[in-house]
């Protein structure tokens, strides 16, 4: 299975890359199933329902949130009626949505698709992330009830989300990290089989600090004040983020790329 997953998109511009460059990525690599974190995709913060169909649209299989799955009030009622956008399995027992869901994929296959919240450096303590995604891929096992699965680890420490990919190693065929908006180069195959990236970064204009306007950020790092609130830049936009191949026997992964597509970062090799 060729497996397409693309990082936290951020406010307008990154909604205009996935709309603009997603279909032909898709086409060029031959994904099978394309995963987007859209949790920033609305003015930077949370995702209405109006741009979550707007991804959908584009060519995105599954979108998934994060700790801002809820700050537009809409997604409250939306993610009830469209089975596609999940929430972390450990944002709160009373969330509205899933955290996991199986889906399928051309040719009878299926794959799992889950998301969990970090606890580390995070602004308000979730469930334990390791027994939520523990339970999850005890009940879906690799070679059984799905062809592959990948997991989304929404968090801020790396070492959190290193942890997350030793501790699936072997039972999910990627791990991969969102939240920071900043790709990382570790992109391997651990030795379990488990296709790792610490975090996919972000599909957002990099001139930037982490997608929003330079200004108000440098402000308040300089002078320890803030003046206005955070807003998305606009600039040309980079896609960001993992492909990977899996077999589809016993769902370990055979072949693990990062990407990346357009704007300030240099495209992949794929």
């Amino acid at each position: 299975m060729k497996i397409l997953f693309l990082g936290d998109v951020v406010g307008r511009a990154g909604r205009r890359a996935i709309t603009e460059r997603l279909a032909p990525l898709r086409d060029r690599l031959r994904a099978d199933f394309v995963v987007v974190n859209g949790e920033n995709a609305s003015n930077g913060a949370g995702l209405t329902a109006a741009h979550a169909r707007i991804l959908l649209d584009a060519g995105a299989d599954c979108l998934t949130l994060g700790d801002h799955a809820f700050d537009q009030k809409d997604m409250i009622q939306f993610i009830e009626t469209e089975p596609r956008i999940l929430r972390p399995l450990n944002y709160a027992k009373a969330a509205p949505g899933k955290g996991a869901r199986i889906y399928d994929v051309p040719g009878g296959r299926k794959i799992l698709i889950a998301q969990v919240l970090g606890q580390v450096f995070m602004k308000r303590p979730f469930d334990d992330p390791f027994s939520a995604i523990d339970a999850t891929l005890r009940a879906h096992p690799m070679g059984g009830l799905v062809n592959a699965s990948l997991v989304d680890v929404h968090c801020e420490a790396t070492s959190e989300k290193m942890g997350m990919g030793h501790f699936c190693d072997g039972r999910a065929s990627v791990v991969v990290g969102t939240h920071t908006h900043v790709p990382t180069a570790d992109a391997m195959i651990l030795p379990r089989g488990t296709a790792y990236q610490s975090d996919a970064g972000m599909c957002g204009d990099y001139n930037s600090v982490i997608g929003m306007e330079k200004d108000e950020p440098l402000r308040r790092f300089v002078t320890g004040m803030g003046k206005g609130r955070f807003v998305p830049a606009t600039g040309d936009a980079t896609l960001a983020g993992l492909f990977v191949e899996t077999d589809d026997r016993t769902g370990k992964a055979t072949r693990v790329e990062m990407v990346r597509e357009g704007g300030r970062l240099q495209p992949s090799p794929a």
